[in-house]
């Protein structure tokens, strides 16, 4: 997701079209040393406004596909969590305690529930993380990238994601009486004018709200209740058309009818910085094909996944996991392979850029019989454990009689 970024940041991703969360202002990279990455996380580039993002991602990305993730990866990601439950963009010293001067945010802190919350668990963590994203909820329902911001889509959608991950309805989380659903719908577009059916990121200062692909890519999921990955949806080949939205369902569809419309010409989204050359947006792109899969419309969304499975190396190359993650789960959610894509596997790819997964599937899915997962032996454990004992007691017996007939059945008259 294109989130708020700092001009640094949006001057890295003018040159890789990286798809990011929100992030703080920051120094230059140029006037920045190289920087140090920690031992279990995915990346090779400055995890200082992307590390918990980009591990999350490939974390869930890694999940969605049966990978089970390296320890020290899953270590490193609730390794990041502060003691009142939020996460920070990055922390580079964790035996310090999170102070005020530490920039916690809620699109960090939902996308690390998501990500443990299907890992499995880490229900401690989560829980705690959760209580804090509920603390940070607006009076509109919403929420904005810092504890106290306006709310915007992308935020308020990635948190909704989270709650659901986490067991919640999201509908239930209130404040002030008004849910995540209410915020989002307030910033839905109507069906006539410019970008009907479109989600606004924002107000403006005059309240006007504009169409913004990115914001309508997460809010599609949000209006749905689903996280990062989409979820499975069974195929609805109803033409897609923009209805008054009296629910979160509805400003869903209409949503995914605007994004539809976007990705018709060019098959892709573009993205325009300011000064900058209009360019290719593959990261929502990406979260387009998710959208609009979770809609029921992934034939809708598949020319646009042949368009990244042709143009994504040079961009996923340069971006890293967060990159790879997002092409993983456009892939799986709209029925394509990502062992597959234009000829590579992405699952390799991603996981090269960080420690080796603890197991990974063979061809056919399933575990190598040396990496079989705690799970799997917990469930083994049961039937070996009744096998042993019958086994032992059948010994047991054999031994007896034995035993009988060595000193009884040889007595002496």
């Amino acid at each position: 997701m294109n989130l708020r970024r700092s001009a640094a940041a949006l001057a890295a991703i003018a040159v890789i079209g990286a798809a990011t969360p929100a992030v703080a202002a920051g120094p230059s990279p140029s006037a920045s040393p190289s920087p140090v990455i920690p031992d279990g996380l995915y990346g090779r580039t400055d995890p200082t406004y992307d590390g918990v993002w980009r591990q999350s991602l490939t974390l869930l990305a890694q999940d969605t596909v049966g990978v089970r993730p390296a320890t020290a990866a899953v270590d490193w990601l609730t390794g990041q969590q502060c003691a009142n439950g939020a996460f920070a963009a990055f922390r580079a010293d964790t035996a310090k305690p999170c102070d005020a001067q530490l920039m916690v945010d809620t699109n960090s802190t939902a996308a690390a529930v998501q990500a443990l919350a299907a890992l499995g668990g880490h229900g401690a963590t989560t829980g705690k993380a959760v209580a804090w994203l509920k603390s940070a909820q607006n009076a509109d329902g919403g929420w904005g990238y810092a504890p106290g911001g306006a709310s915007d889509a992308n935020s308020t959608s990635v948190v909704v994601g989270a709650l659901a991950a986490a067991g919640e309805k999201p509908q239930d989380v209130r404040k002030g009486g008004r849910s995540p659903y209410d915020a989002l719908l307030k910033l839905a577009l109507p069906c006539d004018g410019d970008g009907a059916g479109a989600f606004a990121y924002q107000p403006d200062k005059k309240g006007a709200l504009a169409a913004n692909a990115d914001a309508t890519a997460a809010a599609v999921l949000g209006a749905l209740g689903k996280g990062l990955a989409g979820d499975g949806t069974k195929p609805d080949r109803a033409p897609l058309t923009c209805k008054d939205a009296t629910g979160p369902g509805q400003a869903a569809h209409n949503g995914a009818a605007y994004l539809r419309k976007a990705l018709a010409k060019d098959r892709h989204l573009t993205q325009a910085l300011p000064g900058a050359k209009p360019q290719p947006d593959y990261g929502n792109t990406a979260d387009a094909v998710v959208a609009l899969a979770a809609v029921g419309q992934g034939e809708q969304a598949a020319p646009s996944l042949r368009w990244l499975e042709a143009h994504y190396k040079q961009w996923a190359k340069q971006s890293g996991p967060a990159a790879y993650a997002q092409l993983i789960l456009a892939a799986k959610a709209a029925g394509s392979d990502p062992r597959d894509f234009g000829g590579q596997d992405l699952v390799e790819l991603m996981d090269a850029t960080g420690p080796d997964p603890a197991a990974v599937p063979d061809a056919k899915g399933s575990q190598p019989d040396a990496a079989k997962d705690s799970a799997q032996s917990d469930e083994d454990e049961g039937p070996l454990r009744v096998a042993w004992i019958v086994g032992a007691c059948l010994l047991a017996l054999t031994a007896g009689g034995i035993l009988y007939t060595s000193r009884g059945g040889r007595r002496q008259p």
